[in-house]
């Protein structure tokens, strides 16, 4: 659940079954985030949040509400990029190096630029549009070597190595970048 809220702009509600008390945090968005029981009115998180008010405006170091909407408005530009661009590019390297794959995914997490899964799921991050095309084809490579090898074993990284000899630099290029939106 949204809330709307005129000083700290929009809050996230999140209705956790196993909670007995309510929770504040910062999400990744910078915006306020709740953790409420499950059964908690709406009038009741209103009412919380109100009398909490200048608790939170203390102890947690929430982005400005305009610094959220340029955030939203960024990752659906990207969102939209990678859409039109990544399962692309995920399935030419898959052909040209003989890969096979269940699905692409695209996500927008924040510490991590992709993943493959045991189903052969290969998830990429939207950040990747925000970085150079070379690194964007390294982490390709890396997830497609992971349908091979679940680990970063040696043998995982001769393969990586086989379809890019340079992946140490370019390894070491992409941690001066962040996966977070």
């Amino acid at each position: 659940m949204m809330l709307q809220d005129p000083e700290f702009g929009e809050v996230i509600v999140r209705k956790n079954p196993l909670s007995k008390s309510v929770r504040f945090s910062v999400s990744p968005s910078g915006r306020l985030q709740m953790s409420v029981p499950q059964h908690t009115s709406d009038f009741l998180v209103k009412r919380f949040l109100n009398t909490n008010r200048a608790l939170v405006r203390e102890k947690i170091p929430l982005g400005k509400p305009e610094n959220q909407r340029a955030r939203d408005a960024k990752k659906k530009i990207l969102t939209r990029q990678a859409k039109e661009y990544l399962p692309y590019r995920l399935e030419y390297f898959a052909k040209l190096y003989g890969y096979q794959y269940e699905r692409c995914r695209l996500s927008h997490a924040a510490t991590r630029w992709g993943s493959c899964s045991s189903n052969r799921t290969i998830s990429l991050n939207i950040g990747l549009m925000q970085v150079p095309e070379i690194l964007r084809d390294y982490v390709i490579i890396h997830e497609l070597a992971h349908l091979n090898h679940m680990n970063h074993s040696e043998a995982f990284w001769r393969e990586v190595s086989m379809h890019d000899p340079k992946y140490k630099e370019h390894r070491n290029k992409l941690k001066m970048f962040s996966p977070g939106v």
